[in-house]
């Protein structure tokens, strides 16, 4: 029989039951035996939906369960740490939900978390990453096929107003930058393969929600450079742009590739424009079966908590930047200086 990793999902969310749950029970390796939630008759419901075996009342009796092997956490951004230690306590494997922390100095506690836990996995679920169209682009950047990588611009926007939306809550760790501007800082760090000296945000707050509803940034690589947008308030779009001296390469639906068609990205050298064309896979997919394949296999995740810090010390410089109104170092400790 096929190797399978008992997974128990902390959460019973709409992005849990609409995302991670049907991609998880198309995984190869998962077999996801229970869900928690702190409504129980909700947690029954969406367990008879999804055919999950067994449905816990709180968080701390799924961690409890000696039958789960592994949770993915979904809860909000102000709960995925301390869950997420809990579980490396309980010891469970954990992929959590993006991003990872608050602040980088909450992320470095899950990290110094983990290290007292080195036979448990724990990865940040930046899905995108492990999709056949990054991997392609990521390639060609590898290959020289645009030359030396020196410009990214990234697009990644929505419109929601719900005050009752994680998003617009501020003291939950919502707002544009927390929710979507992490990916388009983490795919110029992948791209780069190295980190920002130094960064300058600009951000537009909510006066009803106290979030950032438009966060734009650029963020200086030495010779490279990096520019974003992010928005909780405008037209639903997202974008990439990487270039080179020699090429180009854009994609077309970066960050929520969908599950169900296939995805296209374009690549040009010169005057010759290469369109090319993913097969349809869901993200969700190959990141459940991924993470359980380095479990059982006991090799490493496929990106280390040590990335995860990384990205929230340039989220935290990009915040820093816009209070200060002037370009902010990308420190070790996560501060960020003048």
């Amino acid at each position: 029989m096929m190797q399978k990793v008992r997974w128990g999902i902390l959460s019973t969310s709409r992005f849990a039951q609409t995302k991670i749950l049907p991609a998880l029970q198309r995984c190869e390796h998962v077999e996801v035996v229970a869900i928690a939630s702190r409504d129980l008759e909700r947690g029954r419901a969406v367990a008879a939906a999804f055919g999950i075996p067994r449905v816990h009342g709180s968080y701390d009796d799924l961690l409890a369960d000696p039958e789960v092997d592994a949770i993915y956490n979904p809860s909000p951004n102000h709960l995925h740490v301390p869950w997420s230690i809990k579980a490396l306590e309980a010891g469970k494997h954990v992929l959590c939900e993006k991003p990872i922390a608050l602040t980088a100095a909450e992320a470095q506690t899950l990290l110094d978390a983990s290290r007292r836990h080195p036979r448990q996995k724990i990865m940040e679920a930046f899905m995108y990453r492990l999709h056949p169209q990054w991997r392609r682009a990521v390639a060609i950047v590898r290959d020289g096929g645009i030359g030396e990588p020196l410009v990214v611009q990234s697009l990644f926007t929505y419109f929601n107003e719900d005050p009752d939306n994680v998003r617009n809550q501020a003291d939950i760790g919502g707002g544009a930058v927390m929710d979507i501007g992490c990916y388009t800082i983490s795919l110029a760090r992948l791209v780069f393969g190295a980190e920002p000296r130094r960064v300058l945000g600009l951000i537009d707050t909510d006066p009803r929600f106290g979030t950032d509803r438009i966060t734009s940034a650029l963020l200086d690589f030495g010779r490279r450079t990096s520019s974003f947008t992010c928005s909780t308030q405008l037209q639903s779009y997202q974008r990439v742009h990487i270039l080179g001296p020699e090429g180009r390469i854009e994609i077309e639906i970066p960050f929520n590739a969908p599950p169900d068609q296939p995805c296209r990205i374009w690549h040009q050298r010169g005057d010759r424009i290469d369109e090319i064309t993913l097969p349809v896979c869901d993200q969700y997919t190959i990141e459940g079966d991924e993470f359980s394949r380095a479990i059982l296999d006991d090799t490493p995740v496929p990106t280390p908590l040590e990335d995860a810090v990384a990205n929230m010390r340039v989220i935290d410089a990009v915040r820093a930047s816009a209070r200060a109104g002037a370009w902010v170092n990308v420190d070790g400790d996560g501060a960020g200086t003048p």
